[in-house]
């Protein structure tokens, strides 16, 4: 299979009736063969999605031409292999789920620091780096230096900066995550609380990491993302973290190597969370996969 693009976009702009974007937008994926999540809700557009460069280009296109998304932000970049099973276009109430009302990143946000001047501009003595990402996220892969909240959901984030917030009385809030979205709604909570300064990474992490040279990077490990290639390195290709198929924490090649490691079946790290019954179920799955595999065919389980 030739290189596969992978797209990954969000957009804050109200629909009155994502309902009705929902049918239409995956019958033209479907149509030009593009796998991937896509997430609709009141506030906007959310998804990551895959397929040739000619078929993601017909996508985008529908994609910006929906209301108000002309302005849309991607990424985008290369993987070998398709890394999605399916298609799926879901409705949720938020496009990343921080469970604050009043939360309006159209209303206002925090100002943006472009890559090539955020080492720089985090580097000052006035300024505290968060992570606005999940602990497993931070586990692989973060900036030297940053604040990690120890966080296992972004709807835990306000919940942190109100039991910390004063040892950041005074200072500068500079914020990043994944692809830029968990900071538009960060950036706005802080700005509602009565935070004054407040920056997030323009585009996140990975626009750091293409517009950024390894050698002058301040950037350590590799990022996490959401879907199977699990993480991509300094240089936006397949990192080496491989997925648990039954809790879904990323894993080394340490990990893997595990005594308690078991394939599709539980990890060191979950080996304890699940029923013996439970892993009987797993390893079926499994099983089923594997043969779904030498068919030529996905597994639909």
């Amino acid at each position: 299979m030739k290189n596969m693009i992978v797209l990954a976009f969000y957009h804050f702009t109200p629909f009155s009736n994502p309902e009705e974007i929902k049918i239409p937008l995956k019958k033209i994926c479907k149509k030009h063969k593009i796998k991937g999540s896509i997430l609709l809700a009141n506030e906007g557009i959310n998804g990551t999605i895959s397929g040739n460069d000619k078929n993601i280009s017909e996508v985008l296109a529908y994609i910006k031409a929906l209301p108000g998304c002309a302005k849309i932000e991607t990424k985008k970049s290369l993987n070998l292999s398709q890394p999605f099973n399916r298609m799926k276009v879901r409705l949720k109430k938020e496009i990343v789920t921080m469970g604050q009302p009043n939360i309006d990143p159209n209303e206002k946000v925090g100002r943006y620091i472009d890559p090539k001047n955020w080492d720089e501009f985090t580097k000052k003595d006035d300024v505290v780096v968060i992570d606005t990402r999940n602990k497993y996220e931070i586990e692989i892969g973060t900036f030297k230096g940053s604040i990690n909240p120890d966080t296992d959901s972004f709807k835990k984030f306000p919940g942190w900066w109100e039991k910390h917030k004063d040892k950041f009385h005074g200072k500068k809030i500079a914020m990043f995550c994944t692809g830029g979205i968990r900071c538009e709604k960060s950036s706005n909570y802080l700005l509602n609380q009565g935070v004054k300064d407040v920056f997030h990474l323009k585009g996140g992490i990975l626009n750091y990491l293409e517009k950024t040279k390894k050698v002058d990077s301040n950037w350590e490990g590799e990022c996490y993302v959401f879907d199977h290639r699990v993480s991509v390195n300094h240089d936006l290709n397949k990192g080496s973290y491989e997925c648990c198929f039954a809790c879904g924490r990323p894993l080394s090649l340490t990990d893997r190597s595990d005594s308690k490691f078991e394939f599709g079946v539980s990890c060191a790290k979950c080996i304890d969370e699940f029923s013996e019954d439970r892993k009987a179920r797993f390893r079926e799955r499994q099983k089923q996969i594997l043969l779904a595999e030498k068919r030529g065919k996905d597994h639909l389980g």
